[in-house]
């Protein structure tokens, strides 16, 4: 992973830029550096992983890119997986199937609206299995520690954009859906399935935004409308400096759950897939949402539950525990 050593300062077009062309960069892992870095990291845990130079991009960007960290033969295995499902060749309880509100095509079953993502998909051994990749546990472990909990399963599938821009994702913060704390110990692993770049719609994030407070979120006034649960931060900035992820089959990019982020349009002919687990510490603990800038999307999720499953009474926290799984150490509050 390339060292990188300048910050980002909201505005500054210059820095901007010079993280842009680190991005691109080659990694190198034994630079020398005269950069200071702080005695105490907030963001990542003491480890024998990450160097120094990794650890401080994070602290100060909220997002941290490994190159090459799954390899091909597991991705196509998640991809025909993502297949068989969409197929109905095989059913899982619980998982969540998401469908495009603008997309007619279906990239497997044609007579059906576009499957956009898999959500849940903790019942599924085949995609579960990247949650447990050692690979990609260690570098997990950097941010929450030995007790390692996965928390929300997703396989994102960008269809091609029929023209109203609803293959995008507003700019948001994951923590905007998760009742537990605390953030620091919250961290994703987002793994690119094939080349990611601005034409197919890749991650675009705000560097140092992870340092902020959970933003309110509320769905976007968009032309064309916006798909189920797809919330944005309340009155977004589109003047703010973003930085574009270009990713190439099986780079992996960990990210802080406050990081503000989304991805544009999929101007291509075909469908763009990325495949990820958000992690917390098991040594996280629940929140109660009433009162707070999350109580829309409790509302939603608890909503869907009664009405996919019949259940009732529940609540944001109830959801989290059903679908949380262990996967290192011990189980202990989460």
């Amino acid at each position: 992973m390339q060292a990188y050593r300048r910050s980002f300062v909201p505005g500054s077009a210059g820095r901007l830029a010079v993280l842009q062309r680190h991005l691109s960069a080659v990694p190198l892992s034994g630079q020398v550096t005269s950069a200071v870095y702080p005695s105490k990291f907030c963001y990542t845990l003491d480890n024998r992983l990450l160097t120094t130079e990794q650890r401080q991009f994070y602290e100060e960007n909220g997002f941290l890119v490994i190159k090459n960290l799954v390899s091909a033969v597991d991705i196509e295995c998640f991809r025909k997986e993502f297949e068989r499902l969409c197929k109905k060749e095989v059913t899982v309880p619980g998982l969540q199937i998401m469908r495009d509100i603008a997309i007619a095509k279906s990239e497997f079953v044609p007579e059906q609206k576009a499957i956009t993502k898999v959500q849940n998909f903790q019942d599924d051994p085949e995609l579960f299995r990247y949650c447990s990749l050692p690979q990609v546990v260690k570098y997990v472990e950097c941010f929450t520690g030995p007790n390692i909990m996965a928390m929300h399963t997703m396989l994102i599938n960008k269809p091609p954009d029929a023209g109203k821009k609803s293959s995008r994702h507003p700019m948001h913060q994951d923590l905007h859906y998760f009742p537990f704390r605390p953030s620091d110990r919250i961290v994703c692993a987002w793994t690119a399935m094939e080349r990611i770049d601005r034409s197919n719609g890749c991650l675009v994030v705000i560097p140092g935004t992870h340092k902020g407070t959970l933003k309110q979120h509320d769905y976007p006034e968009w032309e064309g409308g916006v798909n189920k649960m797809y919330h944005g931060v309340r009155d977004f900035d589109l003047s703010i400096p973003r930085v574009h992820l270009v990713m190439e089959k099986g780079d992996t990019v960990f990210f802080h759950p406050l990081l503000i982020h989304g991805s544009g349009m999929n101007r291509t002919a075909g469908f763009r897939k990325a495949i990820s687990c958000h992690y917390a510490s098991a040594d996280c603990h629940y929140i109660d949402v009433k009162g707070t800038t999350q109580e829309n999307i409790e509302k939603e999720v608890v909503e869907l539950a009664q009405k996919r499953y019949g259940l009732s009474d529940l609540t944001l926290k109830d959801t989290w525990m059903i679908r949380a799984r262990l996967i290192d150490g011990e189980r202990t509050n989460l």
